[in-house]
């Protein structure tokens, strides 16, 4: 009876040692967190890291409602969602984990190689319509976003199109490599990616921001030395309650560790 006893109390000690943490959210940030999570579970045998996509916005959602430890966000949190944290009686706390370069996106075929910002305005927002119009064949131009849960979604809104509405009817896409592949199957397809993303099946554009002075190629070096404008941060979100079991996991990712794995998924280290 008693060897029954310890023994119950010698695994309950094991269970107690061992800890799982949930990541959600930005499908940007997936193949960095799942590779940060692979590693880091390496590195700690009796630690426990699932990470799933979704969206910044679902991610933050269910930060609020408690089903996740770790809010993976391509976006700053929103006012409305901290003041909703707030009166579930939880704080933020945010970590910027990497940095990232939006990519946008043709089919192979396009032989359109430079857009300046505000031909992206109008293509995305449906005042250019027709790949004729930025020297292009006469083909129909088929852009696709991000859903709008997606933070991709708002920070290109945000950074490209100056908070000006997208083009009615645009196809949002639930995650990013849908993007990848809708792009790569359609010859008048336009869309935007993290550059983690980019492969072989699509073209990426050379971006303007300067009127068309100077077109720069998105890559993790033009992003690291901000020569390339559609780049930002990327952010985890944690409340102050469970700062304590995150971070671990948090601490790994800022390591040189964590940071080389940043660096070789395709992303941009914070330091």
């Amino acid at each position: 009876m008693k060897q029954t006893i310890l023994a119950a109390a010698m695994l309950a000690g094991i269970l107690c040692s061992a800890h799982a943490q949930r990541i959600k959210g930005s499908d940007t940030m997936l193949p960095l967190s799942q590779r940060e999570a692979e590693s880091y579970m390496k590195a700690n045998a009796r630690q426990t890291v699932t990470v799933t996509g979704g969206g910044s916005g679902v991610g933050i959602s269910a930060l609020v409602e408690g089903t996740t430890d770790i809010a993976q966000s391509s976006r700053k949190i929103k006012f409305d969602e901290r003041q909703r944290l707030q009166a579930s009686g939880k704080a933020a706390k945010e970590v910027v984990a990497a940095f990232d370069a939006l990519a946008v996106i043709v089919h192979p075929s396009n032989k359109v190689q430079n857009l300046t910002r505000e031909q992206l305005e109008g293509i995305f927002t449906g005042k250019i319509r027709n790949w004729k119009e930025v020297g292009g064949d006469n083909l129909k131009i088929v852009p696709y976003a991000r859903e709008t849960s997606s933070g991709t979604y708002e920070f290109f809104k945000e950074s490209v199109l100056k908070n000006k509405s997208y083009v009615n009817g645009i196809m949002n896409m639930p995650a990013t490599g849908a993007i990848i592949q809708s792009v790569s199957q359609t010859g008048g397809a336009i869309g935007y990616v993290g550059l983690a993303y980019l492969n072989k099946g699509v073209k990426a554009i050379h971006v303007s921001y300067d009127g068309g002075k100077s077109f720069v190629e998105p890559s993790a070096a033009n992003a690291k030395s901000k020569a390339y404008p559609i780049s930002r941060p990327l952010f985890y979100y944690y409340t102050a309650q469970s700062e304590s079991s995150v971070k671990p996991f948090i601490a790994y990712v800022l390591s040189d560790a964590g940071q080389k794995i940043i660096a070789n998924v395709g992303f941009i280290p914070v330091k």
